[in-house]
């Protein structure tokens, strides 16, 4: 868990933003595209919805 808090600090983003949003998405989220969630890929679930609508 500290190295993804200190990962997402190092990429300028919220921590808490970050893992709230992954572990809502993740089980729903296909195995071949995990490395999306990683923190250096990582875009929020809100970001996504906006660019589809």
């Amino acid at each position: 868990m500290y190295s993804l808090i200190v990962t997402a600090k190092m990429n300028g983003i919220d921590p808490q933003a970050c893992l709230t949003d992954i572990l809502a998405r993740i089980a729903a989220h296909p195995a071949h595209r995990l490395d999306e969630l990683l923190p250096w890929n990582w875009t929020p679930a809100s970001a996504i919805s906006a660019r589809a609508a």
